[in-house]
């Protein structure tokens, strides 16, 4: 088996492979790292690469297959995890000067989970500081470059690994999410990436667990992958309140067991607070709406005026880096991003009532779209409003321009379907659905009933199969 197939073996495939003896750990391990060498000048997706932990547990992990001895889900299996979560002995700097030393001395709940699974950690993945924004670049690492087009952003602020799922280097990838960050680099780079319920998964993080709208997730290049991923992070954790109140996983329906899909009730929605969709990203989206047709579903356009609180989720966003980030500013802010700084400054404007105002409207969006589902099992959007941005896009105060127009800002006119799902916590599955006219993957988004995943995921298992996508693979040069 060349080294081309190795990097883009399914986790699920090269686990089984590896179970049967016929695909070493150290062998597949030797070629990731390989390529992450080669790549990462090119793509700067990893902050730390762990060259000789990575193989020592590589070794051990073929020592244990010869041994015969209980193997978990993922062993043998390389993966990497977000620079925002905790991991052992391994340096954790938020994308910030400000923690370049930061060494933590446990794991997160899910960093400890992906290893007792078998799973082996290539590294740290590249996130633009403490996560403020939804390109991955800054001043402690300089700019991470989507693997489809070296011009473009990864999205963010999972965009290291996005980057990295995409060009092959590790098939998992654990991400964060807290207002799309990983759906939006996944849609840019062409992979699957899942937000799940709230309390689905834990965030031991959290400043503020009792009001989290953030969210640890998978994000890999097929869905199986995806799910088998989630297996493995979903759970209770004593130090998320969220996550010991979770709805758990819920079964799959028996009506998606199969392929039949009539009976399934889906609400698509064309626009969120955009105005505006690229043609492509629209297109691609009634196509994979087809998909579902054609197996049974009924779909219908969502024609409810909804108020999607843009301006008010902005209020609690960056009022809450506002209140964060101070504390460094006498010693760092030199050294910060100046997005960051310009969402912090904004932060600081918003009185209570403003915030306390924008809390009251998180839970009426969240009434809202349980209305929807008294009607629809599942909701369905295009992921983002267009292709990946170029690389150096102003995130603090550039317009989005689709076909000529200039849309807003990025919450606005990009990322609009995004951050509504991480206030309301209902699962949220983004999924490739083609490509657009500058060679770049389009995305649509499939969203659920709190504890929906398993059905988000088995309708992702028919979309990749009718409309397969994990055999493209960005440039190599």
């Amino acid at each position: 088996m060349d080294d081309t197939d190795l990097l883009f073996m399914p986790a699920t495939q090269a686990a089984a492979l590896i179970r049967r003896r016929r695909l070493s750990p150290v062998e597949l391990t030797q070629a990731v790292l390989a390529a992450i060498d080669r790549t990462q000048p090119r793509l700067n997706c990893f902050v730390t690469v762990l060259h000789d932990q990575a193989m020592d547990s590589a070794r051990r992990a073929e020592q244990a297959v010869m041994a015969g001895a209980a193997l978990g889900p993922l062993h043998g299996v390389p993966l990497h995890i977000k620079d925002q979560v905790d991991t052992a002995d391994v340096l954790t700097t938020h994308g910030s000067a400000i923690f370049a030393s930061n060494v933590p001395v446990r794991d997160d709940a899910t960093a400890a989970r992906l290893k007792a699974a078998g799973g082996i950690l290539l590294g740290k993945t590249t996130m633009p500081e403490f996560g403020h924004k939804g390109l991955t670049d800054g001043p402690a690492f300089g700019t991470t470059r989507n693997p489809w087009d070296l011009s473009r952003t990864t999205g963010g602020s999972s965009g290291g690994a996005a980057a990295a799922v995409a060009a092959g280097l590790g098939p998992l990838g654990l991400g964060t999410d807290g207002a799309g960050s990983v759906r939006i680099p996944a849609a840019c780079c062409g992979i699957v990436g899942l937000k799940a319920t709230l309390g689905t998964v834990p965030w031991e993080a959290s400043a503020d667990t009792f009001a989290n709208n953030v969210y640890a997730g998978p994000m890999t290049r097929t869905v199986s992958d995806a799910a088998v991923m989630l297996s493995v992070i979903a759970g209770p954790a004593e130090r998320d309140a969220q996550s010991l109140r979770g709805p758990g996983l819920a079964p799959l329906p028996p009506g998606l067991v199969g392929g039949d899909l009539h009976g399934l009730r889906v609400g698509y929605i064309a626009r969120a607070c955009n105005a505006k969709v690229q043609t492509e990203m629209a297109a691609n989206t009634l196509a994979s709406l087809d998909v579902l047709e054609a197996r049974g579903a009924l779909v219908e356009e969502v024609t409810d005026a909804i108020d999607w609180m843009e301006f008010q989720g902005r209020i609690m966003y960056q009022a809450g880096f506002f209140v964060s980030c101070t504390p460094h500013l006498p010693q760092w802010h030199n050294r910060m991003d100046p997005v960051l700084l310009a969402f912090m400054e904004r932060g600081a404007g918003f009185s209570l009532t403003q915030f306390r105002e924008a809390q009251f409207a998180r839970t009426q969006l969240f009434r809202t779209i349980q209305g929807l589902f008294n009607r629809y099992d599942i909701l369905v959007t295009p992921t983002l409003t267009r292709t990946a941005l170029p690389a150096d896009f102003d995130a603090a105060d550039g317009q989005i321009e689709i076909e000529g127009e200039l849309c807003g800002i990025t919450r606005q006119g990009w990322s609009s379907y995004m951050y509504p799902f991480n206030l309301t916590g209902h699962p949220a599955l983004t999924i490739p659905s083609g490509f657009a006219w500058d060679g770049l993957p389009t995305a649509v988004q499939f969203i659920g009933p709190w504890g929906a995943e398993m059905s988000l995921l088995r309708l992702g298992a028919i979309l990749e199969e009718d409309r397969p996508w994990a055999h493209h693979r960005p440039p190599s040069g």
